[in-house]
């Protein structure tokens, strides 16, 4: 393509922007790593360079709607096109009234609106939208489209109502089908009610589902025995969607790295501020020494990951996000996944909740209580192909070293510790000889916390554990 580019594209994404940039509806079916955010940028400029559109509409989940104002649109859109982005929240202000209204004012800049899809649930986000949408020409975009896979959802019908309203429209998402073909139905009628040719879900599931007779309860209700008529439903998707997997990408770097946003809920916030105000008194006026450094930093970031060690060894247990985080993002990504956490409190959580979701048999463990030679059968599970532990959690202070897991080629930092070494270790448990894939490293991070500084430490290759200083700390909390 002669698209003056701003970030060079690899050749699976000239290949999507090919197939889709003036099409009025398309799905990019882009496994996580292969850059599907990059692609409808670049589509979002051709279409506004054409004067096909003046705004676009992104909704993505909490956790990445965020990335796409700090992130995506800065570091992709063309240099050459004026644009106004705004970062949708349900609090206001002054200036954030002000944003607001340059939204919908008519004029030759590319109009940008980034939305969290939990606004659909909501009378005022539903109302803003509308507004913006019938202020401009469109191009609306669910990212992680299977956000609204559920027929009945609030949100899922106020975004079908939307997408009415908007001129083009696409979805966005690595695992379209995150439990059964059904999910299909929603994502697909966003796009355009008749594209799969069914103008109900009932008879979309009666032709592509097996349905049995069940009694519960003295009730009798119909569920899902099976599937049928896939290789149709398939070919159904061609012509306005392109699925691209990390294995069929050849020009992809060896590892891409992706920042998961995770927000404190309120009694995080409260607790993280009452610990950070203390931390910063006892250093006030002190020349404190390095081991008590990185005991007020792990209290911190022990509250940014959901509890807290309290001096007699007990743990407290903090209302927060983060494994609602964890377990919609593993809903996203394909095959097999390591996850690292920092403290043992939260492997353990990790692993009833993912048991809890996918079974017992889902996952393997990897850390200091787990017997030795467990560990080894555990490692040769989650290597073995045709095994069903699809998860392998553990903590890089064991599981870091000297061990080969290539059967994975996603790696989860449920939390980070403050040792380069151990970091760059474990990234290379499967960036190894055996690795036919790149390999994706997400870090779960909770922004404007001590969280986000360790991660961006650790990936200017700063080994806080040996360099922090009690003056610095200061700076971090």
């Amino acid at each position: 393509m002669n698209y003056k580019f701003k970030t060079k594209p690899y050749d699976h994404q000239i290949t999507a922007l090919e197939k889709s940039w003036d099409k009025k509806e398309y799905a990019y079916f882009m496994e996580m790593g292969t850059g599907k955010s990059k692609v409808l940028v670049d589509n979002i400029a051709m279409l506004y360079d054409k004067g096909k559109i003046n705004a676009a509409l992104i909704i993505a989940p909490k956790g990445v709607y965020r990335n796409w104002f700090s992130q995506e649109i800065p570091n992709h859109l063309a240099s050459h096109i004026d644009h106004k982005t705004v970062l949708w929240t349900a609090t206001t202000s002054k200036t954030k009234d002000k944003e607001y209204q340059q939204l919908f004012k008519v004029d030759i800049d590319l109009h940008i609106l980034v939305m969290n899809v939990e606004a659909f649930s909501t009378k005022k986000g539903l109302e803003f939208a509308t507004k913006f949408l019938n202020c401009h020409n469109t191009l609306m975009a669910i990212d992680e489209s299977t956000t609204i896979k559920t027929p009945s959802a609030k949100r899922t019908k106020a975004i079908l109502a939307l997408g009415l309203l908007a001129k083009y429209r696409r979805i966005l998402t690595g695992s379209p089908v995150t439990k059964s073909p059904l999910d299909l139905y929603t994502q697909c009628g966003f796009l355009d009610s008749f594209l799969l040719g069914f103008d109900s879900y009932y008879a979309f599931r009666n032709r592509y589902a097996t349905m049995l007779d069940r009694n519960f309860g003295g009730r009798r209700v119909q569920i899902v025995g099976g599937y049928k008529k896939l290789g149709e439903l398939s070919e159904k998707l061609k012509p306005f969607s392109y699925r691209v997997l990390k294995e069929d990408c050849l020009d992809l770097p060896e590892k891409t790295y992706i920042q998961r946003e995770v927000e404190l809920t309120d009694e995080q916030k409260q607790i993280y501020s009452t610990m950070k105000s203390a931390a910063l008194a006892q250093l006030k006026g002190k020349m404190a020494t390095a081991p008590h450094i990185l005991t007020q930093m792990m209290r911190l970031h022990q509250i940014t990951c959901g509890h807290l060690k309290n001096d007699d060894d007990t743990i407290t247990e903090i209302k927060n996000n983060r494994m609602t985080s964890l377990l919609e993002l593993l809903e996203e990504v394909e095959g097999k996944v390591i996850i690292w956490a920092n403290y043992v409190y939260d492997i353990k959580q990790i692993v009833k909740a993912i048991s809890k979701k996918y079974g017992e048999s889902s996952i393997v463990q990897y850390y200091g209580a787990i017997p030795a030679e467990t560990r080894q059968k555990n490692i040769e599970r989650f290597q073995d192909p045709d095994s069903d532990a699809r998860f392998f959690v553990g903590n890089p202070q064991t599981g870091g070293y000297g061990i080969t897991l290539t059967a994975a080629n996603n790696m989860i930092y449920y939390s980070n510790g403050y040792d380069l070494e151990k970091r760059l270790q474990s990234e290379d448990r499967a960036h190894r000889i055996g690795q036919k894939k790149s390999v994706t490293y997400i870090d779960l991070i909770a922004p404007k916390t001590i969280d986000e500084k360790i991660r961006k430490a650790l990936r200017k290759k700063i080994n806080i554990a040996t360099e922090i200083m009690g003056e610095e700390l200061r700076d971090w909390i």
